[in-house]
């Protein structure tokens, strides 16, 4: 045997993921190179690892086998590679971060400059749905979650990172008289919404609802780049978070609709659970935050404060 750890990573992303696309796709890899790593992994036993059908790839029981036993030597090396730089004095561990899908817009932002100062730190941000993120919180999955809608059913603890605003938003192609519109605009435009689990979801339906609101809904949509995607090229309008709209504002793709009500204000918080026993890496991230919060705000959202 004579199989290599980059070999080892390949199968278990593929074995995750069953699928070779989302394994290349997740290791940031062509298709072609991930296939060529399975094939000469494969080649070292006897037994088959995997099994097509059709066009879907199987792990067989012995692949699955094999896919544990290459977690467990993952996981060892990387115990080594942490050890050797906390003997060095280095900030080393795994971070694991949830964020709503529209937070990918600030989350950066606010870790960037730890992840510099502590090279030896393995990052791990997952990107989702407020359900899913929530989950993977209660599940003690995870150090942190980035939301904007701070849950109520669980018991947890915060640091509030950014005031999160949401507007009505159009593409340029009507124009709006100027002012504040009252709330029969909604009347007669067709509304775009996200997926029921979204926290821009909950915040839209909270609104309309609390105002009476009687909306011809256009369609659904399971993230805001999609959303965004589809007022653009002049299918409706929706409610949105600024966040996500700073190249298309600035450059005139989309327009701010001024309503009465709006904008819906919340803040971006990290939350953790309460009585949590954080790792001496995620006690250091916390650190960092609550003395760089003020300073990467100003730095990365200046542009926010113009709307």
């Amino acid at each position: 045997m004579n199989y290599t750890l980059n070999q080892l990573q390949i199968f278990l992303k593929i074995a995750k993921t069953q699928s070779v696309t989302k394994a290349a796709e997740e290791l940031h890899l062509t298709q072609p190179a991930v296939s060529i790593q399975l094939r000469n992994f494969q080649s070292q036993f006897s037994i088959p690892l995997t099994e097509v059908v059709g066009r879907k790839i199987y792990i067989t029981d012995f692949g699955k086998e094999i896919a544990i036993a290459a977690e467990k030597i993952l996981e060892e090396v990387a115990n080594i590679n942490h050890k050797t730089l906390s003997y060095r004095g280095e900030m080393s561990g795994r971070l694991k971060i949830s964020v709503v899908s529209t937070g990918k817009y600030i989350m950066p932002y606010f870790i960037s400059g730890f992840i510099k100062n502590n090279p030896g730190v393995e990052l791990y941000i997952d990107v989702t749905n407020k359900t899913s993120v929530l989950a993977s919180l209660e599940n003690n999955e995870v150090d942190f979650s980035l939301v904007s809608i701070v849950p109520n059913n669980l018991n947890i603890e915060k640091l509030d990172l950014l005031q999160n605003r949401l507007y009505l938003v159009g593409n340029t192609e009507e124009k709006f008289n100027e002012g504040a519109h009252s709330i029969d605009i909604f009347s007669n435009l067709p509304l775009i919404f996200r997926e029921t689990g979204s926290g821009t979801r909950q915040a839209m339906n909270k609104f309309i609802e609390a105002n009476n609101i009687k909306v011809l809904k256009k369609m659904e949509l399971t993230s805001n780049e999609a959303l965004k995607q589809a007022i653009l090229a002049g299918m409706g309008y929706s409610i949105m978070p600024l966040i996500g709209l700073k190249s298309e504002l600035i450059d005139h793709q989309l327009q701010i609709i001024p309503v009465k009500g709006l904008p819906i204000k919340s803040m971006w918080s990290l939350i953790w659970l309460k009585g949590k026993k954080h790792s001496p890496l995620a006690e250091k991230y916390l650190e960092y935050l609550k003395k760089e919060k003020e300073a990467l705000v100003q730095k990365h959202f200046e542009w926010y404060e113009l709307y």
